[in-house]
């Protein structure tokens, strides 16, 4: 006659709580994920606080750790901010909010090279910035010597055209041809024999003149009235009206 072994079966989950109960009593288990959560608050809320305060300062990065992608010059940064028309401004202007994953991250980094991480800065449209008056923010930390490093991006991405639209306002020659070549066009949409019964290219030219001078006047008198100014010029600049 054979006799069969009737093995319990086991179950996992039972496993996982006398793992546990060897380690720590029941009693002290919600203490301790208390006392977790309570110092990962605290963490958080301290890198909030030095984002918002916006404070200067370089950080002393164990290179070796850092992903070299993420490292950008302040040239490079520049070229962004006036092919799209973002300001670079120190966190303490952004009135966004801060998403969890940005606050992870410098968790991350900062356990990951032992400092604490300061100077912010945050690439975004005016907009997303609180601009003393005179879709996709990224988050940078300072290295020094005009190198930074990128933290976080958050965010919708930008429209697709935006880089097209914003061609005319980077530098003052983008604006003067840009108005040229809107001018051209609303001159060829005249119609021929307005002013006089057969146009000629010496009509056609003084006509392009005079909408140019108007395009012009309209432009400058917008310009003026918003206080507006060329992407060269404000990418870094604090003041609404720069």
């Amino acid at each position: 006659m054979k006799l069969k072994l009737a093995l319990r079966r086991t179950n996992l989950e039972e496993q996982l709580y006398k793992s546990r109960k060897q380690r720590i009593s029941s009693e002290n288990v919600l203490q301790q994920v208390q006392e977790i959560f309570e110092q990962e608050a605290v963490k958080a809320d301290k890198i909030l606080e030095e984002i918002h305060s916006g404070s200067a300062g370089n950080n002393n990065f164990n290179l070796d750790l850092l992903e070299s992608n993420r490292i950008f010059h302040l040239s490079d940064i520049e070229k962004l901010c006036i092919d799209y028309r973002l300001r670079f401004l120190d966190s303490g202007y952004f009135k966004g909010e801060i998403p969890y994953e940005a606050v992870s991250r410098i968790k991350a980094i900062e356990k990951e090279q032992q400092i604490s991480l300061k100077g912010f800065k945050i690439v975004a449209p005016s907009k997303l910035f609180k601009l003393e008056n005179a879709d996709d923010p990224l988050l940078f930390a300072p290295m020094g010597n005009d190198y930074f490093y990128l933290i976080h991006k958050w965010g919708n991405d930008l429209h697709p055209l935006r880089k097209l639209l914003m061609w005319p306002f980077r530098h003052l020659e983008n604006f003067i041809g840009s108005l040229l070549v809107l001018s051209f066009i609303l001159a060829l949409l005249i119609p021929d024999g307005l002013f006089s019964p057969q146009q000629t290219t010496t009509q056609f030219f003084m006509i392009f003149f005079f909408v140019f001078k108007w395009v012009a006047g309209l432009a400058i008198f917008y310009g003026f009235k918003k206080g507006k100014n060329f992407s060269s010029a404000i990418w870094r600049s604090k003041y609404y009206n720069a």
